[in-house]
């Protein structure tokens, strides 16, 4: 298909953009650097809102403990965020053995997954969703994607919770999730790991770094991922190489190019029975041979920063990205009575080994076939000054992002070749298959956005304990949709044509108070929006629907230990989603939905990261929600337009969830660590069903033998069953007991 022809080329594009790299490093080498802008004025007391100097960050390998950040447009200090922020480091990633988007975030508290009917990263945080296409970023630029995000070339996992569209724009009604790219650095460090474990898994990974001048280095991360899965498969590719030059100095630059590609199977999940969960192998999988999710996501990424005499800094930085996606599933549900034992439906009481489930789904294929270009410039000004006796650390910005968006529609020749036979639950391990040679594709909708943001935000000194912070934001999202005719006698005629154009104001108010060097305490205002676009599509109504709205209050604590080696986070929160869609047959015609639904999520959370003594070291995220609902929804129905009802708690939304790891270096070699995962009883959207309780436990054994290191890991070790990411028809239930051995060369 052109995708994978696509896919071909793009993997030979980015081999050559290595070559080009090694050739601007030599470039590189033979300038003479500038001289460092900061040796031009003396040192600021008050803290910038995005870069403060912090030259006692741990490497992110070193320590679970981040005390900076970058989720914000910028880096700065995280006692300086009147928000709350959780950093999963690279230590912590390496330490557990977590390859995706999916098991870094349920290292992070109040965090939820829908098992969406696209397979997508649909993430709940606080409650609220969070957009796979709108709220996930990289490197602080918008990442609007459907591809099944990889951590091989991640520094580090940041999650800023509560609204932040003052800072993002559209989306970010719970939070935003930042992912931090590697960069290359001015010393030479290379590392090369490989890890074998249970159901055929092999990973390979490679992150080498060249210091290629003065003030230059190139670095370079790659990975090689296979396993048979259970059944459904991983399969899987990556690299990303950047280069960096003028590090420090008054004139900085970066090219990357970053490019993944996925051709892993899809477990879509089992159907509950009854309400509860089926009582099987948690390694089951029913899918079909043919079922997958393939797709790549290539990017290239231009970065010039800018510093001036009197600290201030000039960051731009122009991202290309191009996405693809080509996604076949077998949705399992149980076959009809006639043809289980007996001739009698499936029940909790006559379930067994024999029991017969049927795959099926979209005329049997239940593809999502799509792809997506987008091209995104921001740029972000900060400076620091003093006037009307007050210190002053400005940034504004602006940023603007086009998305040209097209999906297909498939279909199969009703001609045999659907090969999806029925099969029992014994036969747990997938059979059949679909001949994708025969389906056919058709275009049948694209979206074309842009979407464009300006910004400023002040953090102003008032005392040496107080500072206050204020900012700004101005949006104007413009999207058009169609969707075409795909029969033979009308084929490519537009069915539908349907636009729409935004504009919106953001806020955010935050006070800081930090008594000492080792605490900070902050109160915070923030608000959010959500476009109808948002998923790259309008339906009829939506397309003359104003945007939602939400606002969040939180109130927090950062609190460091007196060596500065730990850090302890406390908030209690209350998030508003006020202007939700909703039906309201009695005051709106049937043309539009009307925003007078509203929800709520309120609770507390509290993190923990570094070392209670230079041998033991802790991370812990625990978020407790004990106060969520829905408000108010139609006038007629009582339901919300995901048929929640007044007064309900709302789906995805658990009571309490954490999650706790902790090391200990027992000798100058060996190191041994463990961690519980847990999670309170959970419900899906539009359903009576509750998902139980759980709680799961993994253990790890490193020995570091210098240049090598050996590390065993296992998780799950009681090999529990438990429904870990929930949807109304089924769930996906969560990894089996998994060993892993890892080998690492450090040279």
């Amino acid at each position: 298909m052109s995708s994978q022809r696509n896919s071909r080329l793009r993997l030979h594009a980015i081999s050559a953009g290595i070559g080009l790299a090694f050739g601007l490093g030599a470039a590189a080498h033979a300038q003479t650097p500038a001289s460092p802008a900061s040796a031009a004025s003396s040192p600021q007391t008050v803290m910038p809102v995005v870069r403060a100097k912090v030259s006692a960050e741990p490497a992110g390998k070193d320590t679970v403990q981040a005390t900076t950040t970058t989720i914000g447009k910028g880096k700065q200090e995280l006692r300086d965020v009147p928000q709350s922020v959780t950093v999963v480091t690279e230590r912590l990633i390496d330490d557990r053995n977590l390859d995706t988007l999916k098991d870094t975030l349920k290292n992070t508290a109040g965090i939820s997954f829908l098992a969406a009917e696209g397979g997508e990263e649909d993430i709940r945080l606080r409650g609220f969703s969070l957009q796979a296409t709108g709220d996930i970023f990289v490197d602080g630029l918008r990442d609007p994607a459907f591809y099944e995000r990889d951590t091989f070339n991640w520094d580090r996992l940041e999650v800023l919770r509560g609204s932040a569209s003052m800072l993002f724009g559209r989306g970010s009604t719970g939070g935003a999730v930042n992912q931090v790219s590697k960069l290359p650095r001015l010393f030479q460090e290379n590392e090369v790991a490989v890890t074998m474990g249970s159901a055929g898994y092999l990973r390979a990974t490679a992150d080498l770094n060249v210091k290629t001048g003065d003030s230059a280095a190139f670095r370079v991360n790659a990975t090689s991922h296979v396993g048979d899965n259970h059944g459904a498969k991983i399969d899987k590719v990556g690299i990303a190489p950047s280069l960096r030059w003028g590090i420090g100095q008054t004139n900085e630059f970066l090219v990357s190019l970053y490019h993944l590609e996925n051709n892993n199977g899809i477990n879509y999940g089992l159907p509950w029975l009854q309400g509860e969960m089926l009582k099987v192998d948690p390694s089951s999988f029913y899918g079909t041979s043919s079922d997958i999710s393939a797709g790549t996501a290539s990017t290239a990424t231009l970065g010039h920063a800018h510093r001036f005499a009197n600290r201030s800094e000039l960051k731009t930085t122009l991202r290309l990205g191009s996405y693809t996606r080509d996604q076949r599933a077998s949705v399992v549900r149980f076959a009809p009575a006639a043809v289980q034992p007996g001739g009698v439906a499936a029940t909790l009481d006559n379930f067994g080994p024999d029991t017969v489930l049927r795959r099926s789904g979209g005329n049997g294929t239940h593809a999502k076939i799509q792809d997506l270009d987008a091209v995104t410039l921001q740029s972000d000004y900060d400076t620091q000054f003093t006037a009307f006796g007050l210190k002053h650390s400005v940034q504004a910005g602006l940023d603007f992002t086009k998305d040209d968006f097209i999906g297909y529609s498939v279909a199969n020749p009703a001609s045999g070749a659907l090969l999806k036979p029925d099969v029992t639950v014994a036969q747990n391990r997938g059979s059949g298959s679909v001949d994708e040679s025969l389906r056919i594709v058709h275009k049948n909708r694209d979206f074309t956005s842009q979407a464009t943001g300006l910004y400023a935000q002040n953090l102003v000194q008032l005392a040496p304990a107080w500072k206050v912070l204020g900012g700004v934001r101005y949006d104007r999202f413009e999207g058009s949709y169609r969707t075409f005719s795909t029969a033979a006698a009308t084929y490519g005629n537009v069915t539908a044509d349907r636009s729409r154009a935004d504009g919106l104001w953001s806020e955010r108010l935050g006070v800081l108070f930090q008594p000492t060097p080792l605490s900070s305490f902050h109160f915070s205002y923030g608000t959010s929006f959500n476009t109808s676009g948002d998923a790259y599509q309008y339906d009829a109504l939506g397309s003359n629907t104003p945007p939602e709205r939400s606002r969040n209050l939180e109130l927090g604590a950062k609190l460091d230990s007196e060596s500065g080696h730990a850090t302890l986070r406390l908030a209690l929160f209350h998030a508003t989603k006020f202007n939700e869609r909703n039906r309201d047959e009695t005051s709106v015609s049937p043309t539009n939905y009307v925003l007078s639904g509203r929800r709520h999520a309120a609770g507390v959370e509290i993190d923990i990261a570094g070392r209670i003594t230079p041998q033991w070291e802790v991370f812990g995220s625990y978020a407790f929600i004990p106060d969520a609902e829905v408000d108010k929804a139609s006038s007629v129905l009582g339901t919300t337009l995901t048929g929640e009802t007044v007064g309900q708690r709302p789906g995805l939304t658990p009571r309490h969830s954490g999650t706790i790891w902790s090391t200990y270096q027992l000798t100058p070699k060996l190191r041994f660590g463990g961690g519980l995962n847990a999670r309170s009883s959970d419900t899906p959207q539009q359903s009576s069903i509750v998902a139980p309780r759980f709680v799961t436990a993994d253990v790890m054994a490193e020995y570091n033998a210098g240049p090598v290191l050996f590390k065993l890991n296992v998780s799950n070790v009681a090999n529990k069953l438990y429904a870990d990411v929930l949807y109304r028809g089924h769930y996906i239930a969560g990894k089996p007991r998994t060993v892993q051995l890892t080998t690492a060369v450090k040279f």
